[in-house]
């Protein structure tokens, strides 16, 4: 049978597949951050998160017990023990003596060390030194490569969330992001409605600036936007750095886009729906309130989710609005500050990342089925 339309199997296909190609590219690094949070600090520094279920070998080095532990049998002297504790999982494939040579001799091999001395190590870590005199000194220095089985834990988030302030920065960074969301989505739903459905003077001159406010520079707005709340709080008395503060510049920065795409929405549902309800009887705020919103629901669902992710990401404003005290510092800052004084932590700081992560993903989850919706809010009209 003909391909439908004209369309060839990989034009039928290849969407499908570019789009899968990129669904994976950007779930890959998650999956990778997601593991590596979860896995023990000494398995993350020897091998990459895709071996996490194949374990990981690495090499370590221990020392025999000592002169004192030694028995005579068969006219030899004998050192006996275990590397490991009783019910350590590790498994040694190879062992040596010498730093240079640390797996020169593979486990249950006895290795010769000279003037008649023998070492055997099996791989359950049990040894056995055998001399034909009486050892002195300290115990023998040993190395050895171990297979260590995969080891998940979740004291990585109990250290981040408890010890390493990022529980606080977290509340911090909800207390910030949830009303900086809130509220431009509320301010701009009723300018949305009153520059799509009411005629006043200027209204194209608003729709003009607002238009030309989008492509203002957050960073060339941002000290004049300080310098005016820092004068109009001393002429109030309102104290600097504080929520308040943050939230009315991350509404303010918001807005723009914000009345822009709304807007377009708002503009493209059907006349006859408003006209109707005006012969009724209905106010304009009557209008709003019981058809305009309910309708509009996908494109707030939309600029909800790009004004969380925004703000929830957000690191200049906050350090400039908020600050970077301890009871101020939101999660990026936090993370940021992470990196420079626990850089090798690995463990720590993938487990920061995830934590910084999980709420957008949550939220993104569960308004995605609006999200496509209110991307194309406007682009057809209402009929």
């Amino acid at each position: 049978m003909a391909a439908k339309a004209g369309r060839s199997f990989f034009g039928r296909w290849g969407v499908h597949l570019a789009v899968l190609a990129i669904v994976i590219v950007w779930t890959l690094p998650t999956m990778g951050i997601l593991v590596s949070s979860l896995r023990d600090r000494d398995q993350i520094i020897v091998s990459g998160w895709w071996t996490a279920l194949a374990g990981s070998e690495q090499t370590e080095a221990g020392r025999l017990a000592g002169p004192d532990a030694q028995i005579e049998r068969d006219g030899r002297f004998v050192i006996e023990g275990l590397l490991f504790e009783e019910g350590d999982p590790r498994r040694i494939s190879a062992f040596g003596t010498r730093a240079t040579a640390p797996t020169a001799t593979e486990a249950g091999v006895e290795a010769d060390l000279g003037d008649g001395v023998t070492l055997t190590v099996e791989a359950d870590s049990r040894y056995v030194m055998t001399s034909p005199v009486a050892f002195e000194g300290r115990g023998q220095r040993v190395y050895f490569s171990a297979l260590s089985p995969p080891r998940f834990t979740t004291e990585n988030y109990e250290t981040v969330l408890l010890s390493e302030g990022i529980g606080r920065s977290f509340v911090n960074s909800l207390t910030v992001t949830i009303p900086a969301t809130i509220i431009p989505i509320l301010i701009a739903a009723f300018a949305a409605y009153a520059l799509a459905w009411m005629r006043f003077p200027g209204r194209a001159i608003l729709i003009a600036v607002i238009i030309g406010l989008l492509v203002v520079p957050l960073q060339m707005s941002l000290i004049p936007l300080l310098k005016l709340y820092n004068g109009v709080g001393a002429f109030f008395g309102v104290p600097a750095k504080t929520y308040l503060g943050i939230w009315l510049a991350h509404t303010g920065f918001g807005l723009p886009f914000a009345i822009f795409l709304l807007r377009s929405y708002i503009a493209g549902l059907p006349r006859e729906i408003m006209e109707s309800a005006r012969i009724d009887g209905a106010s304009d705020f009557d209008i709003f309130v019981r058809i305009v919103l309910p309708l509009s629901f996908p494109v707030l669902a939309s600029f909800a989710i790009f004004q969380f992710l925004w703000v929830w990401n957000d690191l200049l404003v906050a350090m400039v609005f908020l600050g970077t005290g301890r009871d101020q510092l939101v999660l990026t800052g936090k993370l940021n500050a992470l990196l420079g004084s626990r850089g090798g932590d690995w463990e720590i700081l993938t487990t920061s990342a995830f934590v910084t992560i999980i709420v957008p993903l949550i939220v993104f989850f569960s308004l995605q089925r609006y999200f496509v919706r209110g991307l194309l809010a406007g682009s057809v009209k209402g009929g």
